[in-house]
């Protein structure tokens, strides 16, 4: 048997790599068919991602992938259109569109105008001008999600979450009026917003256009719906068979209070072996915060791996009882907290291919405070990236000094995988809001201080001798290696994500900068510091547990800022800390990078699920192939699951 290849190509900033589904080939026929019904609904809502990102993005990827679809065979002595050609369309695939996947900023295409017409009338194919425009034009739709303060936050946006000319002001007032108007308890407030698209009707007054079966999406929503249907029958048990029935019943209605019960559902299933995402997930692609990007992900538990976050989620009490923020934010009591690791079997949407590691769900207040949540670690993804890290250089050009990289390399693995687990599991089901004070206080900045709050938790817990008690760190020395690389990437190497001139614009860089540039500016000179050595910039650490103090200084301010709904301080914390960038560092970073010939962003392509089946079309197996390539995995997808156009 060849080794397994876990990286593949690179282009533009990004790096392919696969994973692996360890163990399906043991799971029992039942649970590999309810996966494959499963995966068979999570890829029949791609198009919904791309008619998110924006209004222009399916016609425009069809008219891309007829010409890429034409191009003769690769080679090494590809004219530069060609070759810049076809770096676009990964590009615009990894992306569901012409902007970039994390910055949101659009790319600039490497071949000409004239170039892309040529091939179009080649093809007898009329080279639209919209589209021209949309791609060449670098004033048109500059950002997909504009963060910068001050700006009106949806006339600068091209997301298609909110019509064309309807203002930030207006938005957050519809909003203010449907929180007004809820007949729900005012302590159980349904998700505003999530699964819908603001629309300005003839006489000006706005409204929403649901996504449902007979409604915005439909087509790819009743498709998604039917592989969901064809999945009952293989159900491990009756609660995920009441799990699969209520999201049918959500996506036939829309309905918000249905998604929360379904939510709650879904959170209570923690027997099953096979488990699942789908829908209207995570508000991170809408600036204002409400609406719901499309996402799924099918996986199943890995057993073995869930024993270290079970351990967790068994002590959350106590994590929340120690906590180092006001008793007045604490949960009195943390109700139905799950936690398990996963091996993924296939990603979709906004989860495809840049995804999550890990994973903590519903993100309704109201249902974690009330039902608690279910968190994931995503085990397969991670092997994939510590596999692909080993030997990059990073260590040797970016950490001050042979003694810390020997610290990396012993506990960074068990480091990284012990803080997403505290992260997902703990992080974000922690804490509680005031009476009285609304999830959407934060507007935009929700969710870098969520990201903050959780990512805090985790570092503070990360040192406390509970954990090595507990055996899920080998010893007292094993946390400072998780700090080291922590800091070090917020301070200084996740700017390699960035491109010059370019501010920090996304929730995650945007948090981690917070905090990085926060406990460096608190701490003393003998605590921690960055200096300059050789020509280059270096981050040092001299004593690790004065960090962990400013760590909970810093989670307590802002588990404050979260509870009380102060926008003022979450405003004033993210535009001190987290979004200006100093030129001078940047252009040394990117320099040093660059010779280390790396990608700083990674995704995955999918293996490939085929069903044998006997004279009767019953399946009688499910086999998983690793080989497909990206722009192979790309047109399937475009051939089999395009719904929308």
């Amino acid at each position: 048997m060849k080794e397994f290849a876990y990286t593949d190509e690179k282009f533009a900033d990004i790096q392919l790599l696969r994973y692996r589904v360890e163990g399906f080939e043991a799971l029992t026929l039942k649970q590999k068919t309810l996966i494959y019904h499963l995966a068979l609904a999570a890829l029949s809502g791609r198009d919904i991602l791309y008619a998110q990102n924006g209004a222009l993005n399916l016609p425009l990827r069809a008219l891309l992938e007829a010409v890429y679809a034409a191009l003769p065979a690769q080679t090494t002595d590809e004219d530069a259109d060609t070759r810049e050609f076809r770096c676009y369309m990964k590009r615009f695939w990894f992306s569901h569109g012409p902007h970039h996947h994390y910055a949101c900023s659009k790319f600039k295409p490497g071949f000409s105008r004239s170039w892309l017409i040529t091939q179009l009338q080649e093809l007898q194919l009329t080279a639209d001008e919209a589209l021209l425009s949309y791609i060449f034009d670098p004033a048109i739709a500059p950002s997909r999600c504009n963060q910068r303060d001050g700006d009106d936050l949806l006339l600068t946006s091209s997301s298609n979450y909110y019509a064309d000319g309807i203002t930030q002001q207006e938005a957050e007032d519809f909003y203010a009026r449907q929180r007004r108007a809820l007949t729900t308890p005012p302590d159980c407030p349904p998700q505003l917003g999530l699964n819908s698209r603001l629309e300005r009707a003839e006489n000006g007054e706005l409204f929403e256009n649901v996504c449902r079966t007979d409604g915005l999406y439909g087509t790819a929503i009743r498709r998604i719906r039917r592989h969901l249907a064809d999945a009952l029958p293989f159900a491990e048990n009756e609660r995920q068979r009441e799990v699969i029935r209520l999201l049918i019943d959500f996506y036939d209605s829309g309905d918000l209070v249905g998604f929360d019960r379904y939510s709650i559902a879904w959170l209570q299933d923690t027997e099953s072996m096979v488990d699942f995402v789908n829908g209207f997930t995570e508000t991170y692609g809408d600036p204002l915060g409400y609406k719901a990007s499309w996402e799924s992900i099918v996986n199943f538990r890995d057993e073995a791996a869930t024993r270290r976050t079970q351990t967790l989620a068994d002590h959350a009490q106590w994590f929340e009882d120690h906590s180092p923020i006001d008793a007045r934010f604490r949960k009195p009591a943390c109700r139905g907290i799950s936690a398990k690791v996963i091996q993924a079997a296939i990603i979709a949407g906004d989860l495809y291919p840049a995804t999550a590691i890990g994973i903590n769900l519903p993100n309704s207040d109201w249902v974690r405070r009330e039902h608690g949540s279910k968190s994931v670690t995503i085990g397969n993804f991670t092997d994939a990236y510590n596999r692909a890290s080993r030997g990059s250089g990073m260590l040797e050009e970016f950490v001050c000094d042979d003694a810390t990289r020997r610290l990396i390399r012993t506990y960074g693995d068990a480091g990284d995988d012990l803080h997403t687990d505290l992260h997902e599991c703990l992080g974000h089901g922690s804490g509680q809001l005031l009476p009285g004070v609304s999830a959407d206080a934060l507007k935009a900045h929700a969710s870098t201080i969520e990201e903050a709050r959780a990512d805090l938790f985790a570092l503070y817990y990360m040192a406390d001798p509970k954990l090595v008690a507990l055996g899920l760190l080998p010893d007292h020395e094993a946390y400072k290696s998780q700090y080291y690389t922590y800091l070090m990437n917020g301070a200084i190497t996740q700017l390699v994500r960035i491109e010059p001139g370019a501010c920090i614009e996304e929730a995650h860089m945007r948090n981690r900068a917070i905090i990085a540039r926060w406990v460096l500016a608190h701490a003393s000179e003998r605590e921690a510091e960055i200096v300059r050595r050789d020509g280059k910039t270096f981050l040092c650490v001299y004593d690790y547990a004065a960090l962990r103090a400013l760590f909970g200084r810093l989670l307590a301010e802002v588990q404050r800022i979260k509870s009380e709904g102060d926008y003022a301080a979450a405003r004033e914390l993210v535009e001190t800390y987290g979004v200006g960038i100093d030129p001078d560092l940047h252009a040394e970073v990117l320099e040093r990078y660059a010779r280390l010939d790396l990608r700083p962003y990674k995704g995955f392509i999918n293996p490939k699920y085929s069903a044998l089946r006997d004279a009767e079309g019953n399946i009688t197996d499910v086999r998983v192939d690793y080989d497909e390539r990206f722009d192979e995995q790309c047109l399937r997808y475009s051939q089999t699951y395009t719904t929308l156009l």
